[in-house]
């Protein structure tokens, strides 16, 4: 699978943790950054771009993800859901992860670094991509109105 990843400063030794992590575990990880550490940076920076190249991986068929990584998680979630297409979900634990995937086919899962230990991260990071959606016809039909809706309401930019 191909895995998207994008941090800001708060996490990027989570995001260099699970770039190895992921590689050694044969997924071919895109790292959309930062390159370096840097107290000042925004993560929009990198998570925008991080969704954007899955939103684009998974209209041309390729099994794709993407992780975005705070220190809470919640800024890199909101700005991963402003790409149209997207959904995008903050996991505190793994059963938000998995639900973010059977129920939500989320393309993108938030972990805030300050909110876990490295080991639970990354066990949570691990049970989204291990997580399919279930296709339940429930499940399809509120994404359906929500891909709806934006179809009405939103515009490409």
């Amino acid at each position: 699978m191909r895995v998207h990843i994008a941090s800001d400063h708060a996490a990027f030794e989570l995001k260099q943790h699970l770039v190895a992590h992921l590689t050694a575990a044969g997924h071919e990880v895109v790292d959309h950054g930062p390159e370096a550490y840097d107290a000042l940076d925004d993560y929009p920076t990198f998570c925008i771009p991080c969704a954007v190249a899955v939103r684009s991986d998974v209209r041309a068929g390729v099994d794709a993800l993407g992780i975005v990584l705070g220190g809470s998680g919640n800024g890199e979630q909101l700005a991963a859901n402003r790409v149209p297409g997207i959904r995008a979900a903050l996991a505190w634990s793994l059963e938000t992860a998995e639900l973010a995937r059977q129920h939500n086919d989320a393309h993108v899962v938030s972990v805030g670094a300050r909110m876990h230990s490295v080991e639970d991260a990354t066990a949570i990071v691990d049970t989204f991509l291990a997580t399919p959606f279930s296709g339940d016809e429930r499940h399809q039909r509120r994404l359906d109105l929500m891909t709806a809706w934006e179809a009405e309401h939103l515009t490409e930019r």
